[in-house]
């Protein structure tokens, strides 16, 4: 049995604080970034804007489900237009991303146009939408427009999950294994 000596007012404040603070810590939420590593660098893969096109990456979001809430990427827009997508998100079944979106809403962002700056940060706020997933999962934008000779670079790294893309609905799935563009989501933990 611990015993403590909490004889005076001062203990007594100093020990309740620190049972207040260690109970709090145990119903935290944590956040975390998953997914590659963003990079701005001049590696790219490119992607004409298609629309229905979707290029993502495969995410670990743990055993223990998250809530996903931010989607970050760099991008080279060498388009004069600014190119709408949607974000999806699906659970993988086997080596490729079955077809069910778990996004249920349509979770708009936009890519702006040509910037002489390079790539330019794209991030679109997930938290809204209250999308919960866990295991693993392909994240995934899907261009909403076509826009001829988009030519879009997407900061990617070698060697690091690669990249999946389909071309349409009507096409499966393809992986460029050694190539992965740099998405991430910050996600949240939830509690139990």
């Amino acid at each position: 049995m611990l015993y403590l000596n909490l004889t005076s007012p001062r203990k007594l404040i100093v020990a309740c604080l620190l049972c207040v603070i260690s109970l709090s810590a145990f119903g935290q939420e944590k956040i975390k970034t998953i997914g590659n590593k963003p990079r701005t660098g001049s590696s790219n893969t490119t992607f004409d804007a298609v629309k229905g096109k979707l290029v993502g990456i495969e995410m670990n979001a743990g055993k223990k489900q998250v809530q996903l809430l931010k989607l970050s990427f760099h991008t080279s827009n060498r388009s004069s237009d600014s190119i709408w997508f949607k974000v999806n998100v699906y659970q993988m079944a086997g080596k490729y991303p079955n077809d069910v979106n778990l996004v249920k809403d349509e979770v708009k962002g936009v890519i702006k146009k040509y910037s002489t700056e390079g790539h330019q940060l794209t991030t679109v706020d997930l938290s809204p939408y209250n999308i919960k997933v866990a295991g693993d999962i392909v994240v995934a934008i899907e261009f909403l427009e076509t826009r001829n000779g988009s030519n879009i670079g997407f900061a990617c790294g070698i060697l690091n999950g690669g990249t999946f893309h389909r071309d349409s609905e009507a096409e499966g799935w393809k992986k460029i294994p050694v190539v992965g563009v740099d998405f991430s989501v910050q996600v949240k933990t939830l509690a139990k």
